[in-house]
């Protein structure tokens, strides 16, 4: 069974001005995601400054990267590697679980990517060498990920504060509310990038699950006969 493995790291840790605090944010911020988007075993911490989830599919796990970035970025920034492929269970007794396989080696291949230096500024990569079908459609991703990061980067925190409310599903009346602000106000802040990044995402959820269900029946990708 292809499952998609995340694996999540806080940038710059040892530069926070209190580590203890990104740790103790950590946990809580993480619950808030598995809430909206539930991984298979959860989204948990592992060692160090790295956390990491298992979805069922590529669409929730894009998904889980960006919340968590967004309820993360208060505290300090994250960056996540994306690896399709099977996962074998070592160890269900443990927290996360002890696991292997190759949904695991592409995700931390993903992770070292940006690790590189000329990669350093991205937040996010998807590897997809043992992905359905092959590599074909990780530059698609790759390239949404590139251009949803970099907008994020530029939303201030309000900013991001709504763009995480719109994509639990709260309405701009709810968003307007919890931010003591009126709904037009709500309006120019989605008009000024938040709505460019929340309904780019959906397009790419949109590509992912057809793309998901080409594969499952069989015609790897290709248009179906009407």
């Amino acid at each position: 069974m292809v499952v998609y493995a995340v694996i999540g790291d806080i940038v710059g840790s040892r530069r926070a001005a209190s580590r203890a605090a990104v740790q103790d944010a950590l946990g809580p911020a993480l619950a808030r995601v598995d809430a909206v988007v539930p991984s298979l075993d959860g989204l948990l911490p592992t060692v160090g400054d790295e956390f990491q989830g298992v979805y069922a599919t590529l669409e929730d796990a894009v998904s889980a990267t960006l919340l968590a970035r967004l309820h993360l970025l208060p505290h300090a920034d994250t960056r996540y590697g994306v690896g399709a492929g099977e996962r074998e269970v070592l160890d269900a007794t443990r927290t996360p679980p002890v696991q292997d396989g190759s949904a695991w080696w592409t995700a931390r291949a993903a992770i070292d990517e940006l690790g590189r230096p000329s990669a350093r500024a991205r937040r996010g990569w998807y590897d997809a060498t043992h992905a359905p079908g092959g590599p074909g459609g990780a530059g698609l991703v790759n390239a949404y990920l590139l251009c949803r990061d970099a907008l994020v980067d530029r939303l201030g925190e309000r900013g991001q504060r709504i763009l995480a409310a719109s994509l639990a599903g709260a309405s701009q009346r709810e968003i307007a509310a919890a931010e003591g602000i009126s709904e037009p106000a709500v309006s120019q802040h989605l008009r000024r990038g938040v709505g460019a990044v929340r309904d780019a995402h959906a397009e790419l959820r949109r590509f992912a699950a057809a793309t998901g269900a080409a594969h499952a029946d069989g015609t790897g990708g290709r248009p179906t006969p009407m």
